[in-house]
C-alpha cells in the first residue's frame, strides 16, 4: 500500500519527469505498477493524465502506421537490416540550431540510435552523417528500411547503396503492419522526445545522439 501524501507524488514521477516525457496511460501503467499499489490507483491515474495539458497537447491521436510492403528476411547479426524515421518540426535548439531527429532502430537488438540534424540537410549531408555514426560505429548494413523521402532515393543514395552493397526496402504509410515492434520503438522514441522537447531543453541535454535499449 501506498501512503496517501505520496500518491500524487508517485503519479507525477511516472508520468511527468522530463526522463519519461508524459508517456501514455498504458506506458504509465507501467510505471505506476512497478512502483506502488493502492485502491483505484488505474482510475486515478487516468483522470491524472485526462488533466495533463502537455500529453493531451502532444498527443497526436491519428498516428501515422508504418508496414512494409515487401517480406524482409529475418537479419541474423545486429545492424544487418535497420529502419529509419524522421522526427521533424521541433524548436530549433542548441549551438546548432537543431531542428530534427534522426531515428535508426536495429531490427534485430531493437537498438535505437537518434541523431540530432536538421529538416533542411541534403542527401550528401545525411550520408555524412550515416557514415560517419553508423556504419563506422555499427558496421554496413544489409538492408535499409525507409520511406520514399528523396534524400534516401536520390542519385548519391543511390551510389552509396551500390558501393555498400545495401538494399533499400521501402515502408508505407496506412499499410497493415507485418514488424509491429520496430515502428511502435520508432513512434515511442518520436513521442518521448518531442514532449522532452516541449520542456525548452536543448536535444544533446538527453544524448539523443546515444544509442538507446
Amino acid at each position: 500500500m501506498v501512503d496517501r501524501e505520496h500518491l500524487y507524488l508517485i503519479l507525477q514521477e511516472c508520468h511527468d519527469s522530463s526522463y519519461i516525457g508524459h508517456m501514455s496511460e498504458e506506458r504509465t501503467k507501467e510505471m505506476v505498477a512497478s512502483t506502488a499499489w493502492w485502491s483505484k490507483w488505474e482510475q486515478e491515474l487516468s483522470e491524472y493524465i485526462n488533466t495533463c495539458e502537455r500529453y493531451q497537447k502532444e498527443n497526436r491521436k491519428h498516428r501515422k502506421k508504418y508496414g512494409l510492403l515487401q517480406h524482409i528476411e529475418e537479419p541474423k547479426h545486429p545492424w544487418e537490416t535497420i529502419q529509419m524515421d524522421w522526427v521533424t518540426g521541433l524548436v530549433p535548439g542548441g549551438k546548432e540550431n537543431i531542428n530534427a531527429l534522426w531515428i535508426i532502430v536495429d531490427r534485430l537488438s531493437k537498438s535505437v540510435k537518434c541523431l540530432p540534424c536538421h529538416k533542411e540537410d541534403t542527401a550528401m549531408d545525411t550520408a555524412l552523417l550515416f557514415w560517419n555514426d553508423i556504419i563506422s560505429t555499427c558496421g554496413v548494413p544489409k538492408i535499409i528500411i525507409s520511406d520514399r523521402d528523396p534524400k534516401f532515393t536520390s542519385e548519391l543514395w543511390a551510389n552509396l547503396y551500390d558501393m555498400m552493397g545495401t538494399k533499400l526496402a521501402s515502408s508505407t504509410a496506412y499499410h497493415p503492419q507485418t514488424d509491429g515492434l520496430a515502428e511502435r520503438m520508432i513512434q515511442d522514441m518520436e513521442d518521448i522526445l518531442r514532449r522532452i522537447c516541449a520542456y525548452g531543453m536543448e536535444y544533446k541535454d538527453h544524448e539523443c545522439q546515444d544509442e538507446y535499449m
